[in-house]
């Protein structure tokens, strides 16, 4: 085992530093035992303080997997009935259009409400402020992800045990299995015992890992959709009354009925299944139970392979670190299992390795620019301003320029799939609102758009922790909202001035006003508002 360790570690190492992670700590263990903690870097890198296996570590989103456990404790008690009604919990909660939501629509994320409010940061406030907004369809119809639907769980709990989340979680959950670390409420007074939380400097375009790292905005929280920190030790503890089928090592936590509600698919969310508070995925040809959280400077997974009763825990201090999760467990699977390492990918990341980079390679025009790629030994290549910079992929048909003329936006390649299901030729290229064309695309190439549109491209900015800013564009002819992180999502009319985000059927919506010299200087996006600010 000694060697498989080193194994580990080498690997592990090296994947730190290619994605600049400050500090990690990963549980590896089955269905009795806990086989090791591993730490490894930095808790605070300007203190220079190691993380140790007693260090805490935001688990963000999932907390919603403990949410479903004790949702699920209390409707064996018969607290809470899952087609029970948030009415009949919540006598005061309003949301516009198809009532009702029942508990069920909220554990599996079908009820239709917008992902959060985040204007406040008090869940109760958050969750009265739904009233101003309305559901994307019928409850129980289609899936969306809602971090609100979990903060109405949080109140619901509190209001049948007349006890606070974080002393429900701690009785009911902590308590059974041992867990003598962890904390269900993320207080100033746990602060010295977490982990440092970082992120790269600039929040307002996509990361690059020469970026410095900061110490990312600290927040205060008590909310069954994200304030858990644990140690990585207490996190298995946790997985393993899966591996158990709601057994812990010394007692039952969960019922065999509630255990198997939770891991049942009830909705698909396209990238996997869902159950209650437990995510399902197809990988290596297994299904993998679990659920991964992030934090502002944090992010965490809990994998488990149900099958084999094996599982992986992994805290980090840094959220563009969960691609590592996948390679690590299919390698501690494989230790586990005893089977050959050869089939196991241990690489670590290299962005400037492109396969396909022909594809891409070509001169593309706009009105008043051009852009020149070429293709060389798996790399594609930018030849602008007499340099040449190799392009890093960051997804399908997606790159982002190391150079300060394309630092804002990432460079996104469209493709022509009008003739086969396979991939297209590429004959376009976007970066924000630019539009760039090969000699042989065939496409429309004006458009009409309505002059009202006009008012509302521009970067807008609130002091939301989660989500401090977007940038809205119009480029052939629609607009777009576009993440800092360079995801581009597609507006869609709804009403005057307003739109859905992403989908013609959506919660999540936008809305502009305060029109001032043919600007909007406001919008506010599932109602959180957001201002024009004075950067491009």
């Amino acid at each position: 085992m000694i060697a498989y360790n080193n194994q580990l570690d080498s690997f592990v190492r090296a994947w730190m530093e290619a994605a600049r992670i400050p500090g990690l700590a990963i549980g590896f263990f089955d269905r009795k035992r806990i086989h090791r903690i591993a730490t490894y870097g930095y808790a605070d890198l300007e203190a220079q303080t190691p993380v140790a296996p007693e260090t805490l570590f935001e688990i963000g989103s999932i907390t919603k997997s403990f949410t479903a456990v004790a949702v699920l404790q209390a409707v064996e008690k018969g607290l809470i009935r899952l087609d029970g009604s948030v009415l009949d919990y919540l006598p005061w909660f309003a949301v516009q259009k198809y009532e009702p939501i029942t508990i069920h629509h909220l554990l599996t994320h079908t009820a239709g409400l917008v992902g959060v409010i985040d204007k406040t940061p008090d869940i109760r406030s958050a969750v009265w402020a739904l009233r101003e907004t309305e559901l994307g369809w019928s409850p129980g119809s289609r899936f969306a992800y809602s971090d609100a639907g979990y903060q109405i769980l949080t109140l619901i709990l509190e209001a049948v045990t007349q006890q606070p989340f974080a002393e429900v979680i701690r009785q009911n959950i902590f308590a059974p299995l041992g867990m003598t670390a962890s904390v269900a409420a993320l207080s100033h007074a746990v602060r010295p015992r977490l982990a440092t939380g970082y992120r790269f400097l600039y929040d307002d375009r996509p990361y690059h890992v020469s970026h410095p790292l900061v110490p990312a905005t600290w927040i205060e929280a008590s909310s069954g959709d994200c304030s858990i920190a644990a140690t990585a030790e207490d996190l298995a503890k946790f997985g393993q009354i899966f591996l158990n089928r709601g057994q812990g090592m010394k007692s039952r936590v969960l019922a065999q009925e509630s255990y198997e509600a939770m891991v049942r698919p009830h909705s698909a969310a396209g990238w996997c299944d869902y159950g209650y508070g437990m995510m399902l995925h197809a990988h290596d040809n297994f299904t993998f139970i679990g659920h991964g959280g992030g934090m502002p400077g944090y992010v965490a997974e809990l994998i488990l392979d149900i099958e084999n009763g094996v599982g992986l825990a992994l805290l980090s201090n840094q959220r563009h670190s969960s691609g590592l999760f996948w390679q690590l467990m299919s390698l501690w699977r494989t230790i586990y299992l005893g089977l050959t390492l050869a089939s196991v990918d241990l690489s670590t990341p290299d962005p400037y390795r492109i396969r396909n980079a022909t594809d891409y390679a070509g001169v593309y025009r706009s009105s008043d620019k051009t852009l020149m790629l070429t293709a060389r030994e798996e790399q594609l290549l930018l030849h602008h301003q007499n340099q040449v910079i190799a392009l890093e992929r960051r997804g399908d048909d997606r790159f982002f320029v190391d150079h300060p003329d394309f630092d804002r936006f990432l460079l996104h390649f469209g493709r022509d799939n009008s003739i086969t299901s396979e991939p297209g030729e590429v004959r376009e290229a976007t970066y924000g609102a630019e539009w760039y064309i090969k000699d042989s695309y065939t496409g429309q190439r004006t458009f009409d758009v309505p002059a009202a549109w006009r008012l509302y491209p521009g970067h807008y900015r609130s002091h939301n922790p989660w989500q401090t800013n977007f940038r809205v564009i119009l480029r052939q002819g629609k607009l777009l909202v576009v993440e800092p992180d360079g995801d581009e999502e597609l507006l869609f009319p709804s009403r005057e001035h307003e739109f859905c985000i992403g989908d013609a059927v959506t919660p999540e919506r936008i809305r502009f006003s305060q029109f001032v010299d043919g600007q909007a200087l406001c919008a506010t996006r599932s109602g959180c508002e957001y201002y024009r600010f004075f950067t491009p």
